[in-house]
């Protein structure tokens, strides 16, 4: 079933699921999926996103606030679905991993630019 899943397919998985986890855990597209799992908490003027207080809604959003926690998540459903679905899974996988690149080079040319 791995054969063949040398460093390459390493790297492409690492980075598909380094810009999976950006993508749901901090990007503004998909607060809405973020939103009902935290609540405002407002202190001395600013706005802090915290989990909700009790159940199912609070372990979400206490997986959703950790990016680490989040990271596996996404690698295990990206793994899952390049086993079970590859001809869905890898064209979305080789996507996200080539935004990923997209997004490092931006991030260093803003930081060298010093936007």
């Amino acid at each position: 079933m791995f054969s063949g899943f040398g460093m390459e397919m390493i790297l492409i998985f690492g980075l598909a699921s380094f810009r999976l986890t950006r993508l749901i855990v901090f990007d503004k597209i998909t607060e809405w999926l973020r939103s009902p799992f935290f609540e405002e908490l407002i202190e001395e003027g600013e706005i802090y996103l915290v989990p909700q207080k009790s159940g199912v809604r609070r372990w979400i959003g206490e997986l959703l606030s950790c990016y680490w926690c989040t990271g596996i998540w996404t690698s295990a459903i990206l793994l899952a679905v390049y086993v079970f679905i590859p001809a869905f899974g890898l064209p979305v996988i080789l996507g996200l991993a080539i935004a990923a690149v997209g997004s490092i080079i931006e991030s260093f040319i803003t930081k060298g630019l010093g936007d």
